[in-house]
């Protein structure tokens, strides 16, 4: 079993980065493996919405994007971490996974999410729900806590002293274990849920 970890910051080694590691720790205990992806310090292009994605399968920008594909596909949950920019989420993450999860077409379906954030002092609840609307648009079921998956400091030294905010990242990486592993089962003795045939609307006819 294995999930990714993806690093929105541009500080491949700040608060975000503290904050997974912590999650990544009862990972590894829980027997499942996790690697580390750094977005927030790439050169990440937004969707252009040109659609080619639609018959390729892949986005048109081979990139960091195309890349994680192929992992993310082969993978059981991943976990999304972001500071807070202005109560959002950094750009270049919005961008890397605007395209990610657009141009991919294998089936999300019960492979685990969770976003983690972090902010000096605030906007850390607007940037969890901006990252979460991802898994809960894609069939992925969401890895809660025992709060909200943030921690709070301005320098990683700030984040180990976050006390709760860590032990909500260990809180965390036990959940979505348990949650992986009980997918897991489910699937080998029920099957996944049924599907209907997708209908496409607009709010026009």
């Amino acid at each position: 079993m294995k999930v990714l970890l993806i690093n929105g910051s541009p500080n491949t080694k700040g608060c975000i980065y503290t904050a997974l590691m912590e999650v990544a720790s009862i990972l590894k205990v829980q027997g499942i493996e996790t690697e580390l992806i750094n977005v927030g310090n790439k050169n990440i292009r937004g969707c252009i919405a040109c659609g080619k994605c639609n018959t390729t399968g892949k986005c048109v920008f081979d990139d960091l994007v195309n890349e994680t594909a192929l992992k993310f596909e082969k993978s059981d949950g991943i976990i999304v971490g972001s500071p807070v920019y202005y109560a959002s989420a950094n750009g270049t993450l919005i961008s890397f996974l605007d395209r990610l999860f657009y141009s991919t077409r294998f089936d999300k379906s019960m492979k685990v999410g969770a976003s983690v954030v972090s902010a000096r002092r605030g906007g850390c609840t607007a940037t969890f729900d901006e990252l979460n609307k991802y898994f809960t648009i894609s069939n992925m079921p969401i890895a809660s806590s025992q709060y909200w998956n943030q921690v709070h400091g301005y320098t990683p030294e700030d984040v180990k002293k976050d006390i709760e905010g860590c032990q909500i990242m260990r809180t965390l990486g036990r959940n979505m274990a348990f949650l992986i592993k009980s997918i897991a089962l489910g699937k080998e003795k029920y099957g996944l849920p049924q599907k209907e045939p997708f209908t496409h609307t607009n709010f026009i006819r």
